[in-house]
């Protein structure tokens, strides 16, 4: 688990470094990803989606709506209910960025063959999966 936590903090500081230029984090860039592929979620879903705290979240989403990145609106099916998704500048950003965090990405599995990146990605999911059905005692 320890190079598992090396990597991560690795890479979101490489990723925050992307980002400092502009004013966000790495957790902002996660956030705006998890909304690209799930338009239409609560803070709540968002937080635990993109692994921070709702009160983090919170405070992530006003910035990211000051920004004019995202958006809240009713949702269609329970008008009670808000929900955050892009906007277009948030699309915008995240197109721009995305060959860039695609060669982080391509940086750090250097090295690996295709097959081997595949046996990683396959093997972390299979630990994702493994913890997310037996929880803690």
């Amino acid at each position: 688990m320890y190079v598992m936590k090396q990597v991560e903090l690795a890479s979101r500081a490489r990723l925050d470094e992307l980002f400092r230029p502009i004013g966000m984090t790495a957790l902002q860039y996660t956030a705006l990803t998890v909304l690209e592929r799930h338009p239409d979620m609560s803070s709540a879903q968002l937080a635990r989606n993109s692994f921070v705290t709702t009160q983090s979240m919170a405070d992530m989403v006003t910035a990211l709506e000051e920004r004019g990145l995202i958006e809240r609106h009713r949702d269609a099916a329970d008008r009670r209910r808000l929900v955050l998704a892009l906007t277009a500048d948030g699309r915008a950003l995240l197109r721009r960025y995305r060959g860039k965090v695609a060669a982080l990405e391509r940086q750090m599995l250097a090295g690996l063959t295709n097959e081997q990146v595949s046996e990683l990605q396959h093997s972390l999911e299979v630990c994702r999966a493994n913890l997310a059905q037996h929880p803690p005692r």
